[in-house]
């Protein structure tokens, strides 16, 4: 029997094969985006790691075990902390300067994906949290996977953080967390737990959408 996070995983299919698919994404694989396009992206992304830490850290005190309210808690201290840092330096490499990031204003897609995350940690149960979260630490897992490493040296560096093992452990750590979840919640519970997962998945190719158009 398929574990939950591999069913959630084939009812999004659509979805994060579009991801895969896209024009963005491609551009990056074979190194043809054009670079300002991606600018626009490490933007936005820098942008979206504010909210993203802040849902993390929410994650941390709705947590029922100990082991995730540490592990959440590591994650906020270090996409808030080490994460930006390195996003901060990444984006000077492509000219952007840490006064653009931190003045950079959300963009609608942008705005959506961390509002629906945000809603979601204050209002939903851990397990419609948890689902929410996973999209993307699983789907960048797989984008990074599934893309050849592209000549051009900052695109490739990028293909190379998501493809890492360590990134992989993280990915599987939080299926792990959602399977753990849904094993000893309700049919309403985890239905809630599909619906926040498609919707991130949804928001994850709208984000690739804005960064294209």
């Amino acid at each position: 029997m398929p574990s939950f996070s591999a069913e959630l995983r084939a009812a999004a299919d659509g979805l994060w094969r579009a991801q895969l698919d896209h024009p963005f994404v491609r551009g990056i694989g074979d190194g043809t985006l054009d670079p300002e396009r991606f600018r626009r992206y490490v933007r936005q992304d820098y942008v979206f790691l504010v909210d993203y830490g802040r849902a993390l850290a929410l994650a941390c005190a709705r947590a029922a075990g100990l082991d995730a309210s540490r592990r959440f808690a590591a994650l906020a201290h270090e996409t808030l902390g080490g994460e930006m840092e390195l996003h901060r330096s990444y984006a000077a490499e492509w000219g952007i300067s840490a006064t653009e990031l931190e003045t950079e204003p959300p963009a609608p897609a942008t705005r959506a994906y961390t509002d629906f995350l945000l809603r979601t940690a204050a209002l939903g149960d851990f397990g419609e949290l948890a689902a929410a979260l996973l999209p993307c630490m699983w789907g960048y897992s797989e984008l990074g996977r599934a893309l050849p490493r592209p000549e051009h040296e900052l695109y490739a560096r990028w293909v190379d953080a998501y493809a890492s093992d360590e990134f992989a452990g993280l990915a599987a750590w939080c299926r792990g967390l959602v399977d753990e979840v849904a094993e000893g919640a309700g049919d309403a519970a985890r239905d809630r737990m599909r619906a926040a997962f498609l919707e991130s998945s949804r928001h994850e190719l709208a984000f690739w959408d804005a960064a294209w158009r």
